[in-house]
């Protein structure tokens, strides 16, 4: 059996694709950080809820609507975006003028709300979603589950999409502007609080549909948001606030990062990510990929 620096090519390939999903989380999840902050300037601590929210959407819409994955993988991202909307028109859109604090506390706070609602209502154990695509293909040296291989190429595609969309697509242009001069957008007739609004919404998607994605690789538990988001905060800074390449790439490297020190240094693995983010605030402040002030 072949062997890297002493680890079996098949628990390092294991590993790595491990690594590359959690990477796809990670990408996915600060994308919508991302968006949401380079748009709108708030950082939106409600993100992790939100990735919660989609999971349960999408185990609430089997068990009681029998709505098979597919469909929950369309429906339940829109149904989490209309509440993210109506979050923000009722309760966000009061501090964007405030402090970074007030915003930071307002969010932590919503999320906080959310996880205990579903900890009320479903407990903390967890709860099962099946796998809707099982088996696998056996690639010689490793054996790559199909749904494995499904989360990394959907991740990948959306990420595509999303900097497609803010990069190449005239509402792209359109919500830049708005982000840099309200006012002048405002002349040529476009309603920039309804920008606002429908890029939190589009932000708040990309979350649940990670959540949606997430939902058949382990039980859905009320608590698996806040496991991530201070991870994918830690990503998004390194990568650069507002940077959509930044956050993309520097998830799925991350990933990696992690995985690598988990096979050949396991006590390190849960610190590395936080050790390269102390690293790139002490020497690059606007991260890997943002512009300095």
């Amino acid at each position: 059996m072949t062997d890297l620096f002493g680890i079996p090519l098949p628990a390092l390939a294991g590993q790595l694709t491990l690594g590359l999903i959690n990477g796809a989380f990670y990408a996915m999840l600060s994308l919508g950080l991302t968006v949401i902050f380079g748009m709108l300037r708030l950082i939106n601590f409600t993100h992790g809820a939100q990735f919660t929210l989609g999971a349960f959407g999408a185990w609430a819409a089997m068990q009681y609507f029998h709505l098979p994955y597919w469909g929950a993988l369309l429906l339940v991202p829109l149904a989490t975006a209309l509440l993210g909307v109506l979050m923000e028109r009722t309760l966000l859109r009061r501090v964007y003028r405030m402090d970074e604090l007030y915003q930071l506390l307002l969010t932590f706070g919503l999320a906080l709300i959310i996880e205990g609602l579903l900890s009320v209502l479903y407990g903390s154990s967890g709860l099962p979603y099946d796998n809707p695509m099982p088996g696998g293909i056996d690639l010689g040296f490793m054996f790559l589950p199909y749904y494995r291989a499904w989360i990394i190429v959907a991740s990948l595609l959306v990420c595509l999409a999303t900097w497609l969309l803010i990069e190449r697509t005239r509402l792209g242009a359109y919500l830049r502007a708005a982000t840099e001069s309200p006012q002048l957008v405002r002349t040529f007739g476009i309603n920039v609080p309804r920008m606002i609004t429908l890029t939190y919404g589009f932000g708040v998607a990309l979350a649940a549909l990670a959540g949606v994605l997430a939902a058949p690789m382990d039980q859905v538990k009320p608590a698996m948001g806040s496991g991530l988001i201070i991870t994918v905060f830690a990503v998004v800074v390194i990568g650069g606030m507002g940077s959509i390449p930044g956050s993309v790439v520097i998830g799925f490297a991350l990933g990696l990062l992690e995985a690598l020190t988990k096979v050949y240094y396991p006590p390190a693995s849960s610190m590395v990510i936080f050790l390269v983010m102390t690293a790139v605030i002490l020497t690059r402040p606007a991260g890997l990929f943002g512009r300095p002030a």
